[in-house]
């Protein structure tokens, strides 16, 4: 299992777009083969900057969404609202016992 976090910062004029982006695409997303869980959370003292947080059976099924028309369509429309460079990460869930 893959968690993945995606934090993104817009204009603040553009957030509403990224919102209508959001809603239309997160149930497309979250069908992706391989996506178990997908939602988005917003910044509560900066409210231009989201995060997305992602659960993925496995880093292929991760990475098939990256290279997917979905992904270059939503990141296409997406990343022109950016205003700054986004940041992600890929983690594992450390257990004990």
């Amino acid at each position: 299992m893959i968690k993945r976090i995606v934090k993104m910062s817009f204009v603040p004029e553009k957030v509403n777009d990224f919102k209508n982006i959001f809603k239309i695409n997160w149930k497309y997303i979250k069908g992706f083969e391989g996506c178990e869980h997908v939602e988005l959370l917003q910044d509560k003292f900066k409210p231009n900057v989201f995060f997305t947080f992602s659960l993925w059976k496995s880093e292929d099924h991760l990475n098939a969404y990256r290279n997917s028309e979905l992904f270059e369509s939503v990141w296409g429309e997406t990343k022109v609202l950016f205003n700054e460079k986004p940041q992600a990460w890929s983690l594992n869930e450390l257990k004990f016992d």
